[in-house]
This record gives C-alpha cells, sequence and structure tokens, in this order.
C-alpha cells in the first residue's frame, strides 16, 4: 500500500489487529521527534494526521483538535503530561543511539539506557506530549 496516495477510506478499511493511534498537541512536531529519535517514517503528515510506519507496523497520530467529537477529548489534559501508565516499545531501535539523539534534541530522558534482567537493554525517553517511548534490543545483540 503507498501510504502517501491511499485515500482515508481504503487505508481505514485496510487496518487489521491491534491498532495505535496517539494524540498529540502538534502533528509536525510529534513527527520530526520521533523520525528523529527512533527513525521512524512517516507518511502524509500534516497539521491534522500523519501515518507511522516501523519495521511493518503502522501506527498513526492525530491533532487533538481533530478529535472534536470523540469522547476521549474530554479526559486529555490542557497542559502536562499525558499517558500515564503507557509505553510505546521499538523492539529495533538502539537504545543507545536513542538516547543520544534524544539529547540532543533536549528532550527528557528518564531512564538511561539500562540491561534488563528480561534480556533487554532499554532507555526511557519523553515526548513533548508526556508519552514513554522505550527503545530495546536484546542484549545478545550488543
Amino acid at each position: 500500500m503507498d501510504y502517501e496516495t491511499v485515500s482515508a477510506e481504503a487505508f481505514g478499511a485496510s487496518l487489521r489487529g491491534i491498532g495505535l493511534n496517539i494524540l498529540v498537541r502538534d502533528v509536525k512536531a510529534h513527527v520530526a521527534f520521533l523520525e528523529d529519535v527512533f527513525q521512524i517514517r512517516a507518511h502524509r503528515v500534516s497539521e491534522d494526521f500523519a501515518i507511522l510506519s516501523y519495521f511493518g507496523q503502522v501506527m498513526q497520530i492525530h491533532a487533538d483538535h481533530t478529535y472534536g467529537a470523540n469522547p476521549l477529548l474530554g479526559l486529555l489534559p490542557e497542559a502536562g503530561a499525558r499517558g500515564a501508565g503507557a509505553e510505546f516499545r521499538l523492539y529495533q531501535t538502539d537504545p543507545d543511539e536513542a538516547a543520544a539523539r534524544a539529547r540532543a534534541r533536549g528532550a527528557y530522558i528518564l531512564q538511561e539506557p539500562t540491561d534488563k534482567p528480561h534480556g533487554l537493554r532499554e532507555t526511557y525517553i519523553l515526548c513533548d506530549n508526556g508519552y514513554a517511548w522505550v527503545a530495546s534490543r536484546p542484549l545478545d545483540q550488543e
């Protein structure tokens, strides 16, 4: 599927399994963060929406204002962090490289790259919207 030209109707009808859609204050700023820090590919980027792809997985981000009639919008805080308790795990991103890129952008590193007992090296990075993005890789790939 060509994410750059697919219609909204065809894209929506193609979605299967579990979907991830993240509400953000500024789509273009959030896309720049994800592309830079995690090497995520973005498609159809606008003020309202973007399709994201990461190792064959598809995600979406929408601007808050696109959710005007959605009941979730009333739960979003006007200011401060969002998404407490949610982790977006990116299992094919080197945590040391991601942390370095995030640090260069001035992003908040919640946890420096650390070897974990469950066999992964991970770093927790908070985006400007307050979501925790976790770059991980198996310890045996060091």
